[in-house]
This record gives C-alpha cells, structure tokens and sequence, in this order.
C-alpha cells in the first residue's frame, strides 16, 4: 500500500527536524519531544512512525546511504560508472568519509563490530567495492573487498577525529590506497 501524501510529508519533516537537531546537539541530548516540536507534528505521530531516536537514527542513515547507492549506479563518473576502477574506488573512499563525517554516530550505532557485516548496506559496499576490484584485475577480489572496507569503519573514523586528524586527510590517504591499489595490479 502507497504512503499517503500526509504521511509522506510528516516522515519528511520528521526527518529533517531530527537530522537537524542531531546534528546540532547530537543524537543523546534531542528528546522524541524536540523533534515532535520541530518537525510540527505531533508526539502521537511521531511515535506511530517511530517508537524511538535509534528508529530515526536508522532511517535518517538509510536515507543517506539509499542515495549514495543510487550514485554509484546511476550518477556521474567517477563516482558513478564510466570512470576506471581505482578512480571510482578513489571517489567512493571521498563519499564514504563525507557520510561518516555527516553522520558517524548513527552509522556507529546501526554498524556496530560483527553486526556491520550483516546490514544491507555493508553487502551493497563490499558488492561494489568487490566489482571494482574484480575489474581492475585484482587476484582475489572477494577477499579484497573486505580489506578495502576495513579503512571506512566508524569506529576507526570516530577514534582518528578524536585525536585530531581532519577528514579531509582520511580522505587523502585512502585516495592514496585506491592509487596504490591500482599500481600494485599493473606491476603484479
């Protein structure tokens, strides 16, 4: 059954109000009742929706993640297909940080030690990444998809910007590994 257009609109607002606040003030210190109260809804609404802030912490990230997703399908190269594979894997280390930069205690909370490798957008990366690898000529793909991913752990992200390191260099050094990734295949 369709969303109803009302519906759709207060799961909108919802989610706007809360990314806000949690963005603003994080995750821990926003109450259900400040984000009823932003999004101009009501409690009773907001709980049919979503029983709690984890519930809307997950959407909030499958939101992102569904549109990430979609760009590495359907967007522009590199990003998108049409680029060499060490340029799209380059490009997705870039959005994969921006995401956690964004939003690492609600990918934290949903991607937490062994349970990241179960969620839906765990196998979607490591599809990806994997593809990539299998097209630059990597020798065990399955296994170095794995490998790849390992960098973009949130709680790796979390513990290198709490001692300082700027995302901007995390994104350097695994643009780096994608370059030496793709040297290491020409020369091997």
């Amino acid at each position: 059954m369709p969303e109803r257009a009302d519906a759709a609109r207060n799961r909108a607002k919802i989610l706007a109000a809360a990314e806000e606040l949690f963005t603003a003030r994080g995750a821990a210190e926003v109450t259900m009742e400040d984000i009823a109260r932003a999004a101009g809804v009501g409690r009773g609404t907001l709980y049919r929706r979503y029983p709690d802030r984890a519930s809307i912490a997950v959407a909030l990230l499958d939101d992102h993640e569904r549109r990430l997703q979609e760009s590495l399908l359907r967007g522009e190269p590199p990003l998108g297909p049409g680029a060499p594979p060490s340029a799209r894997l380059a490009a997705f280390y870039e959005a994969m940080v921006e995401l956690l930069e964004r939003h690492a205690p609600l990918v934290l909370g949903a991607e937490v030690g062994h349970s990241r490798f179960k969620t839906g957008a765990y196998g979607f990366w490591r599809t990806h990444v994997r593809v990539l690898a299998e097209a630059a000529g990597a020798p065990d793909p399955d296994v170095l998809a794995d490998v790849l991913l390992a960098p973009l752990a949130p709680e790796l992200f979390l513990d290198q910007t709490s001692r300082g390191v700027p995302a901007e260099r995390i994104t350097a050094a695994l643009k780096q590994l994608a370059r030496l990734l793709e040297r290491g295949l020409e020369s091997g």
